[in-house]
């Protein structure tokens, strides 16, 4: 009898520590998120030109400590009103977004641009909507309202970021669905400043578009542009941001806002993380594909070592690496 309770103790004890301490973390976690959210956020306006900010947000996943502020947002303040580009992940933080702007100009909020409808850039334009701004985006955006995927997302980011995404949280539709022609271009000028709307879909996500501010040089990239963290690339084809990464250097832009990480002043050279580490996944599990190798045992033999310690890989690499595994096949079922 004691042999069997030592020999099951032995067994349950190590789980049920791992229980209790697992517990204890959630705790923590859920006192951060309630204490956390009696104090609305203040976010930071960054000046980086004449008229141009932005929001650097938190390295990492979206979590209750950091309330999904985890992406990066700007905004244009010109004589005639302010033009926004994304809205950030929830709710509250674009009303935060929105008191850091009275900070710096009373001009009403024009127009906010997505740069695409993943949860993380769009989530807090129903503030913007309740104050009267007229929102911009790809058409291609249509396709991901109505998919089963978006309430999908909607109910898992209530479970990650509650109370911050909730049962009032919408999502918002574009006022104007933008269709572009050949130039993939749409140019707009407000209060004097001039602007471009850059279609680069089908790259990270099927609507992807940059916004360039041309008198000050500045470039919003959203997530085609990652500094000091690995990008998600989830569904994306990265052939075609391969692609778009040459494009955005011909924008020779002096600034450039990533979606995720520190603003760029150096584009040709901050650009090199997110190019080599498309590049690796496609040249591993393109070798796997061609070999026959199976993903598990294509992953295990993969070098990581040269990303291993940026943020955000221990979350991405992997689906990364198996959502590029599936591309790889495709691409080789079309070139036979």
């Amino acid at each position: 009898m004691n042999n069997f309770y030592n020999t099951e103790h032995s067994r349950t004890a190590p789980q049920l520590w791992r229980r209790w301490l697992s517990g204890m973390a959630a705790g923590v976690l859920a006192l951060a998120a309630v204490q956390a959210f009696a104090q609305p956020m203040a976010l930071t306006p960054v000046k980086i030109s004449p008229h141009v900010y932005y929001f650097h947000g938190h390295t990492g996943m979206a979590d209750p400590v950091n309330q999904g502020f985890m992406s990066n947002a700007g905004f244009v303040v010109t004589p005639d009103g302010v033009v926004v580009f994304d809205a950030l992940g929830t709710p509250a933080l674009g009303e935060a977004m929105l008191r850091a702007i009275r900070t710096v100009t009373q001009q009403p909020v024009r127009r906010v641009i997505v740069s695409h409808y993943h949860a993380d850039h769009f989530y807090g334009l129903q503030a913007f909507k309740a104050a009267g701004a007229e929102v911009w985006a790809h058409e291609h955006g249509r396709q991901y309202l109505s998919s089963d995927t978006a309430p999908s997302r909607l109910a898992q980011r209530k479970a990650d970021l509650k109370p911050w995404v909730n049962d009032q949280t919408r999502l918002v539709p574009a006022d104007r669905w933008l269709r572009f022609d050949a130039d993939k271009t749409i140019r707009f000028t407000l209060g004097g400043v001039r602007f471009r709307v850059l279609d680069m879909s089908a790259a990270h996500s099927p609507d992807d578009i940059m916004l360039a501010v041309d008198d000050d040089k500045v470039l919003f990239a959203g997530d085609l542009f990652f500094t000091g963290r690995i990008p998600f690339v989830g569904e994306a084809d990265s052939r075609v941001w391969l692609g778009a990464l040459d494009d955005m250097l011909k924008i020779a832009p002096a600034v450039v806002v990533p979606g995720h990480g520190e603003v760029s002043r150096k584009p040709m050279k901050d650009l090199e993380l997110t190019r080599s580490y498309l590049l690796h996944l496609r040249r591993a599990m393109g070798e796997a594909v061609a070999d026959m190798v199976p993903f598990e045992e294509a992953y295990q033999k993969t070098d990581w070592k040269a990303f291993a310690s940026y943020p955000a890989f221990v979350q991405a690499n992997r689906i990364n690496a198996y959502q590029t595994y599936l591309l790889m096949e495709r691409e080789s079922l079309q070139a036979k």
